[in-house]
C-alpha cells in the first residue's frame, strides 16, 4: 500500500510568503493519500464521516501531543500555556495536562471546564478584560496559580478576596505599542482597544503602583498579547525591550524585581499550503537572548519566561469534514457548492476574511480543475469559507470536502445561527476514533426553553 503526505490545493492565486518564515502545509502531519483515500492518523476521513455525520470536526491527538512538547523542548526554560480560547474539551485538557503545559483561560466556562476535567488550578492563568465578580470569586476558590489584571476595578475585587495570609499572584497586562497580526481586528499591542495598560502615558506603571500598595495582592510580572497570526518575530523582540524597560522603572521606584514576563501568544500557523507560520526555533533561539541581554544591560534578574500558544497547539491538527448539498453553475460561469455547515461552524472567513485550502475527498476524480466557491448553508450573503477553490470540475451534490487547520477558533467561536446545530468532533489516533462532543440537536435548543 502506497501512502504519501498530502500537500493540499491551492487558491487560483499562490499566497504570499513572508522571506526567512518557514512555510508549510495546513494539514496533520498524518495526513496522508492512499487506497483509503485522505487519511489522518490511519482513519479515513470518508469513514468517520459516514460513522458520526456531518458536519465533523476531525482532532488528531498526536498531532496536538507532539505541538505540546515541540514547545516544551524549544523552550525548556519557559513556561507554556496552552491558550483555551483557541478551543477546549476535556479531553484536550487531559492531553494537556498530561504533556506538561499550563493553561490560560478567560471565562468561568473554561475555567469550570478545566476544574471538572481535573486540571490542576496551580497551572491555571485566568485573564480577560471584563471579568465578573463572580469569576474572580471562582478563581480564588478554586485557587487559580495567577490571574492577569487588565483594569482597575479588578484591583480591589481582588484585593477584597485575598489576604496577607492567602494572597493571589496577579500579572498586569501592558499595551506595549507594538503593532504585529494579520487583521487589524486582532492587533491587541497598540492603543485604542479594551485590553490592559498602555506603557504611553503612564498607565501601565500606575497599576503596577495600585497592585503593590494590597497586601493580598502579589505581584508576579507583566503580560502583554500582541495580536494573533504573528509570523514574524521581531514583534515580541520589540515587546521584550519595552517590559524590560518598565520592569526597570518597577525596580527603581519600587525595588522590587518581578520574576515572571509572559509574552502571550498570537504564533502563526498555515492556513494554505505554502503560507507562512511563525518560526518556533527562530523565536526560542532570540526571544530568550532578547530578555537576558536587556536584562543585564539594567541590571535586572532575568524573569522567568512564559508564552501562550493556542492556534500553534490545536489548529494544524483538526479537519472539518463538510458534506455538498448543492453545486449551482450561473449564468456568468461561476460556480458554488453550498454545503452542510458554514459560518455557525466556522465564522472565521466572514469575521476576518480567513482563507482556507479544501479538497476533495472520499473518491477519486480524473475531472479537469475549475474554480468554485465553497459556501455555507445560512441565510447570509457572506457565508463563505472558501472562495476561489480548485476542485473538480464533477464535483456534485453527496461528495464530501476536507478543510485543514480547522482545531482553532471554529468550533470555540460555533454558534446555533439558524438553529443548526454545532458539529461533532471526533478524535483520532492509531487507526482508530472515538467521540469526544456529540452533534448538537434541535432538542438541545429546546431544552433550554423554559415558558412559552
Amino acid at each position: 500500500m502506497t501512502l504519501t503526505p498530502v500537500r493540499g490545493c491551492l487558491y487560483a492565486d499562490e499566497p504570499d510568503t513572508t522571506p526567512g518564515t518557514p512555510i508549510g502545509t495546513p494539514w496533520p502531519a498524518s495526513a496522508q493519500d492512499g487506497p483509503a483515500g485522505l487519511t489522518v492518523a490511519g482513519v479515513a476521513l470518508a469513514d468517520t464521516a459516514d460513522r458520526f455525520g456531518t458536519p465533523l470536526y476531525v482532532l488528531d491527538e498526536d498531532e496536538v501531543r507532539s505541538r505540546c512538547r515541540a514547545y516544551r523542548t524549544a523552550l525548556p526554560g519557559a513556561e507554556v500555556l496552552y491558550a483555551a480560547k483557541a478551543f477546549l474539551c476535556s479531553a484536550l485538557a487531559d492531553w494537556i495536562t498530561e504533556e506538561g503545559l499550563g493553561l490560560d483561560v478567560c471565562s468561568e466556562g473554561e475555567l469550570r471546564l478545566a476544574a471538572a476535567a481535573g486540571f490542576p488550578p496551580e497551572r491555571i492563568l485566568l485573564h480577560g478584560n471584563a471579568k465578573s465578580p463572580e469569576e474572580l470569586r471562582l478563581a480564588r476558590r478554586l485557587r487559580v496559580g495567577r490571574i492577569v489584571v487588565d483594569n482597575l476595578a479588578e484591583i480591589p475585587r481582588l484585593a477584597a478576596l485575598s489576604s496577607a495570609d492567602t494572597p493571589q499572584r496577579v500579572l498586569v497586562r501592558v499595551v506595549p505599542g507594538v503593532a504585529a497580526g494579520h487583521h487589524e481586528a486582532v492587533r491587541t499591542g497598540v492603543a485604542g482597544q479594551k485590553f490592559g495598560f498602555a506603557l504611553e502615558g503612564g498607565d501601565a506603571l500606575e497599576a503596577v503602583r495600585r497592585v503593590l500598595a494590597q497586601p493580598g495582592l502579589v505581584l508576579a510580572g507583566l503580560h502583554c498579547h500582541l495580536g494573533s497570526q504573528i509570523t514574524s518575530v521581531e514583534p515580541y523582540l520589540t515587546a521584550v525591550d519595552r517590559l524590560v524597560e518598565l520592569l526597570s522603572e518597577i525596580r527603581d521606584e519600587h525595588g522590587v524585581q518581578l520574576p515572571e514576563l509572559d509574552l502571550g501568544g498570537g504564533h502563526a500557523v498555515p492556513y494554505l499550503p505554502g503560507e507562512a507560520g511563525l518560526d518556533l526555533d527562530e523565536f526560542a533561539a532570540l526571544v530568550p537572548v532578547r530578555l537576558a541581554d536587556a536584562c543585564k544591560r539594567r541590571r535586572l534578574d532575568v524573569p522567568r519566561l512564559v508564552v501562550e500558544p493556542g492556534r500553534a497547539v490545536v489548529a494544524p491538527a483538526a479537519v472539518a469534514v463538510y458534506r455538498v448539498l448543492t453545486v449551482k453553475h450561473t449564468a456568468d460561469g461561476r460556480v458554488f457548492a453550498a454545503v452542510d455547515g458554514g459560518m455557525s461552524d466556522n465564522p472565521r472567513p466572514a469575521l476576518y476574511d480567513a482563507r482556507y485550502s479544501v479538497r476533495l475527498v472520499g473518491r477519486a476524480s480524473t475531472a479537469a480543475e475549475r474554480e468554485v466557491d465553497v459556501v455555507g448553508r445560512h441565510c447570509e450573503a457572506g457565508d463563505v469559507l472558501v472562495r476561489s477553490a480548485r476542485l473538480p470540475a464533477d464535483l456534485r451534490p453527496g461528495d464530501l470536502l476536507a478543510v485543514p487547520a480547522a482545531g482553532a477558533y471554529q468550533l470555540s467561536m460555533a454558534s446555533g445561527y439558524n438553529l443548526v446545530g454545532r458539529p461533532a468532533l471526533a478524535a483520532v489516533r492509531g487507526g482508530r476514533a472515538r467521540l469526544l462532543i456529540r452533534r448538537e440537536s434541535v432538542e438541545d435548543f429546546r431544552a433550554r426553553e423554559v415558558g412559552r
